[in-house]
C-alpha cells in the first residue's frame, strides 16, 4: 500500500513542480516581487528557477532519473528559500502576494517537508518507518500548497 502511495506522491508532486515552474515564465511579476534585493538578476533566476522546477518535475516521472531529480530539488529548495525569507520579512513582498506576515511565518517550514519528500522520492528502497513518516507529511504539505493556489 506505502509503494502505490509513495507512486501516487512522486505523479503529485512532478505535477506540482512543473505547474510551478511554468509559472515562473508565465507570471514573472509573481516571483520578482519575492525576490531579495541583494540577488542580482532577478529575471534571470527566476527563469532559471522554472526551468530547474520543470525539468525535475519531469525528471521525477522517470524510474532512472528520479534520484538525480529529488537531489535536484532538495538544492532547488535551498536555492530558493531567500526567497521565502524575503517574503516573511518585507512588507512589500507581502503586499505583492497578498498575505500576512503570519501566513509567510507558516511558509518557511514547509520547505524542510517539502525537502524530505524529495530524499523519499530520489530513494528507490525505503524503510517502511521512512516510508509512512513521508506519507503522512505528504497531506498537510500537498493540502498547505493547494490552498496557496499552487504557488
Amino acid at each position: 500500500m506505502v509503494g502505490y502511495f509513495k507512486g501516487v506522491t512522486i505523479y503529485t508532486f512532478s505535477l506540482f513542480y512543473f505547474v510551478v515552474g511554468i509559472k515562473h515564465f508565465t507570471d514573472v511579476n509573481f516571483f520578482a516581487s519575492i525576490m531579495p534585493p541583494y540577488i542580482p538578476f532577478h529575471e534571470f533566476f527566476i527563469y532559471l528557477s522554472g526551468f530547474f522546477e520543470i525539468l525535475f518535475g519531469f525528471l521525477l516521472l522517470f524510474k532512472k532519473t528520479r534520484k538525480f531529480a529529488g537531489i535536484g530539488l532538495i538544492y532547488l529548495l535551498v536555492f530558493i528559500f531567500p526567497a521565502n525569507i524575503h517574503l516573511y520579512l518585507s512588507e512589500v513582498a507581502q503586499k505583492a502576494l497578498s498575505i500576512t506576515q503570519n501566513d509567510a511565518l507558516i511558509r518557511l517550514p514547509f520547505q524542510l517537508p517539502l525537502m524530505v519528500i524529495a530524499y523519499w522520492h530520489a530513494e528507490e528502497n525505503s524503510s517502511r518507518p521512512f516510508n509512512i513518516f513521508c506519507s503522512f507529511l505528504y497531506i498537510p504539505t500537498i493540502l498547505y500548497f493547494i490552498s496557496l493556489g499552487i504557488e
